[in-house]
């Protein structure tokens, strides 16, 4: 399967400062890849150049097969920013219908688009009666004009209250489902953390980390957390038996190991019995693993 998305050894400099430092990663159809990265790591860089709007200094990048920027490369591609603004005298509907007829698209599609993103109630209004998150949803109807191949969204969810947040990524999912690969820059990493294929780190110019959650946890070793919870009255015989164990002031006992004894410590401890009322088992978090890989100079 060809790579919607291809990035080679890329790297960009202003002046002095080296922003993207040989940076290499490809995004198949379908795939939804969460970029992340503190501020200054590279992150609107990259895209800046995926879009074609800025030049780079050296290596390779093609978007859909073509050259970014390109008249054939844009065709497919659709960008959302953060902040997006529009017309506030015109209806969403409006808005939509006149970008639609600057692609040559039907503009009767608009009433469609705009159910898409759950705007339908709302598509004859003003936009400047619309709330930020209602406008960020006009971007998002805009950013489906043509069926893009690729979306890049920077910051999508900005304004959008939980349930639009859970209905944005449902959207997402549908689109995947179509086969549009979708890079996605985002600072909420509960969000993210699963509603995406793969995970790429940028730090300092950098991509110091890239795969799937799973596959960044055991490249971090972070240890493991397990809360074991004791049956009434043998929280203090279940402390002598782990002495390694903290308890809280919840009565639990937390417990810290290596991935390799996650196992064996599970075993000793349902060897209990009786002795444990309940037990969790919490994996290192996105913003654990974010921590480990993407550390800035003094952090």
């Amino acid at each position: 399967m060809t790579p919607t998305l291809t990035i080679s050894q890329l790297t960009k400099r202003f002046q002095s400062v080296e922003a993207l430092k040989q940076v290499s990663l490809t995004l198949a159809p379908g795939k939804r890849a969460a970029l992340l990265g503190h501020n200054g790591a590279g992150k609107s860089t990259m895209m800046k150049i995926i879009l074609g709007l800025i030049p780079f200094d050296s290596g390779e990048v093609t978007v859909c097969g073509e050259a970014p920027g390109s008249a054939a490369a844009r065709m497919q591609v659709a960008y959302l920013p953060e902040n997006v603004a529009f017309h506030p005298a015109l209806t969403g509907e409006e808005q939509i219908r006149h970008y639609l007829s600057l692609r040559g698209e039907n503009p009767r599609l608009a009433t469609e688009l705009l159910a898409r993103v759950g705007l339908a109630h709302a598509a004859r209004r003003r936009i400047g009666t619309y709330s930020k998150g209602m406008r960020q949803r006009v971007g998002l109807a805009q950013s489906l004009i043509g069926r893009p191949r690729l979306l890049v969204l920077d910051e999508p969810t900005s304004g959008l209250d939980p349930v639009s947040r859970r209905d944005f990524y449902d959207l997402l999912d549908g689109l995947s489902a179509d086969g549009t690969a979708i890079l996605l820059s985002s600072h909420v990493l509960t969000e993210v953390e699963a509603r995406t294929d793969s995970i790429l780190i940028l730090s300092g110019g950098q991509l110091v980390a890239e795969g799937t959650l799973a596959d960044l946890r055991a490249q971090a070793a972070l240890p493991i957390t397990l809360l074991v919870r004791p049956a009434e009255g043998r929280a203090i015989s279940l402390a002598a038996v782990f002495p390694e164990a903290t308890i809280g002031s919840d009565g639990m006992l937390r417990f810290s190991c290596p991935q390799a004894d996650k196992l064996p410590l599970l075993a000793s401890i349902t060897a209990l019995g009786p002795e444990v009322a309940d037990l969790d088992v919490i994996p290192p978090s996105l913003e654990d693993i974010y921590s480990h890989f993407s550390r800035r100079d003094g952090q």
